[in-house]
């Protein structure tokens, strides 16, 4: 039994970024394509860098003065955390870029939009999204490196982007889910279990969370704070904690929460499928929608493999 009060929980919410995937079908304004004017500021500040050669991080926005592409992506700052959550950036011709100066293109989009965190343990801002074929058991293996699907999930930072380089033979599309819509949902079908993902769940810490006297903490799945909602879900790390013979074993009541949440994300009139095709640029808010990736088949040659940073 959960202790929230079923009663006195908020909502529904009213809010664009509790959408159903026919109000993204119907309005297409998380999609934009790049107009030539934006198009020829990114030329023209990559080719002035000449062979890209300098450290990504010693870069600022005073790198990247890109007046009207600024523009666009001020806006895509604002609709990410007061609109539907997510963009689909279209129309960069990555082709005629080589890696590093690909990688220099995106950590200016990313400077536009906010401030680039570490994406892995080695404090790397721009990761590598690839199947890099690790063995099973390696230490090394993430999610983003395999060609297996990735089950729904927020990453931890506040708006996490994808610039597409190559994309695989087959498969692999984006999945996004409004975790406000399925909140509502859920407010609306089981209030029950609602309650339970109110409060807080065991979290393995991350392998890239170094220093904690603890190798877990405790956080619920949807949370409210001066009444702006959030949401916050990893299942494999909820699984991983609860192997601790230090932990409590996950009530019956909290796996049916679980299991219930990732069926309603799952369902085809909830969630928006797209592909990512090369030079598109995704971003989206992790407080307020899901995310994840299908499962792909890759080209046999190494360099044509699906890349994404």
């Amino acid at each position: 039994m959960s202790d929230v009060d079923v009663g006195r929980m908020p909502g529904p919410l009213e809010h664009p970024g509790a959408w159903r995937a026919a109000d993204l079908q119907s309005d297409s304004t998380w999609k934009a394509e790049l107009t030539h004017g934006e198009l020829a500021e990114v030329f023209a500040s990559t080719i002035a860098a000449g062979d890209c050669a300098e450290p990504i991080d010693t870069l600022t926005l005073s790198d990247f003065p890109w007046p009207e592409l600024g523009a666009r992506l001020r806006q895509v700052q604002h609709d990410l955390e007061h609109g539907r959550g997510l963009c689909l950036l279209r129309g960069l011709p990555i082709g005629h870029y080589n890696e590093a100066q690909a990688r220099r293109i995106f950590w200016g989009l990313a400077l536009h939009v906010g401030t680039p965190v570490s994406q892995s343990a080695a404090g790397e801002r721009i990761f590598s999204v690839r199947d890099e074929g690790y063995a099973a058991g390696d230490a090394r293996v993430r999610g983003p490196n395999t060609s297996k699907r990735l089950s729904f999930h927020t990453d931890r930072c506040d708006v996490i982007a994808f610039l597409c380089l190559k994309q695989a033979r087959s498969g692999g599309e984006n999945q996004v889910v409004s975790s406000m819509t399925l909140y509502n949902e859920m407010l609306r079908r089981r209030p029950d279990l609602l309650a339970v993902l109110l409060e807080p769940f065991y979290y393995l810490r991350h392998n890239v969370d170094t220093g904690n006297e603890r190798p877990w903490c405790r956080q619920p799945i949807f949370s409210f704070h001066e009444g702006h909602f959030a949401a916050s879900f990893l299942r494999v790390l909820i699984e991983r904690a609860h192997q601790s013979p230090d932990l409590p074993a996950m009530s019956e009541t909290q796996r049916e929460a679980l299991d219930y949440l990732e069926a309603l994300a799952a369902e085809e009139s909830l969630h928006i499928t797209f592909r990512q095709e090369p030079g598109d640029v995704l971003l989206v808010n992790n407080w307020t929608t899901f995310h994840r990736r299908a499962e792909f088949e890759d080209f046999a040659d190494p360099a044509q493999r699906r890349h994404l940073l």
